[in-house]
């Protein structure tokens, strides 16, 4: 047979930021390809929501309040994955947050909240979880970057610095851990129908603004970036380390 498999039974994934937007959506997807998730945020009320829709698919889905910017935080959450699951197949680095200042207007307070934040806990989560992965010697580590890792955007010069430093964190990752059998690689989205998004597409100025450097000219849907974090979870990614899948409607590959 040369289909691989995409399926994901038997597996345990951890999805952060998992409450709300691409992550609820990743978690659910997740879950639909027969995993169970344990789900991360600061927001219980959001993961109840997720883990009801999990559920639902008849999987198992534990609900985990956390602060990832704190290390005894994440500690206790893959802990009590471990305690409850019994391993940790699959991790997904997902929280985030974005201010959008101007470079000049950046606070100290702000620079340090999206860099523990987007940074600091993808880190933190990716450390903690792959000395289980060494041992168990399997696992995959899907961290969610952004086209704004890659190419310069207009604002949320923090924002950008932090996912860049993804995208690096995922190459140098991949190469330590390669030979322990753990895929580390990320996704890069544009921009996506999401909470955090909705007041800004509601300004039809510009959402033309952004369709005019995406060549495929429509924002994304989230079921959209589901399939690209299957396929880093599943079998069929084996062989693929260290890159960055960009989900941007083909908004990456131009000259400006």
């Amino acid at each position: 047979m040369y289909l691989p498999s995409f399926r994901l039974d038997g597996k345990t994934a951890i999805v952060t930021g998992a409450g709300r937007g691409i992550g609820r959506a990743i978690a659910i997807g997740m879950a639909e390809a027969g995993a169970d998730v344990s789900l991360i945020s600061r927001t219980e009320s959001d993961l109840e929501l997720t883990a009801s829709e999990i559920k639902k698919l008849g999987k198992k889905a534990y609900i985990l309040k956390t602060d990832v910017t704190k290390r005894e935080e994440v500690q206790s959450a893959v802990e009590k994955t471990i305690n409850q699951a019994g391993k940790i197949d699959i991790l997904v680095n997902n929280a985030g947050m974005n201010i959008r200042s101007k470079a000049l207007d950046v606070t100290d307070e702000e620079w340090q909240q999206i860099m523990d934040t987007n940074l600091k806990s993808a880190f933190m989560f990716s450390q903690e979880v792959g000395r289980h992965m060494k041992e168990q010697e399997a696992g995959k580590i899907i961290t969610i970057s952004s086209v704004g890792g890659h190419v310069a955007l207009r604002t949320g010069v923090v924002y950008a610095a932090t996912k860049a430093a993804l995208i690096q964190m995922t190459k140098v990752l991949a190469l330590e851990w390669g030979k322990y059998n753990i895929n580390v690689n990320a996704i890069g989205p544009w921009y996506f129908k999401t909470p955090l998004t909705e007041k800004l597409l509601q300004d039809q100025a510009y959402v033309q603004d952004i369709l005019s450097v995406t060549p495929m000219k429509r924002i994304g849907e989230l079921e959209e970036l589901v399939g690209p974090a299957i396929f880093f979870a599943s079998d069929a990614s084996n062989y693929i380390s260290g890159q960055t899948m960009f989900v941007d409607g083909g908004m990456t590959i131009q000259g400006f």
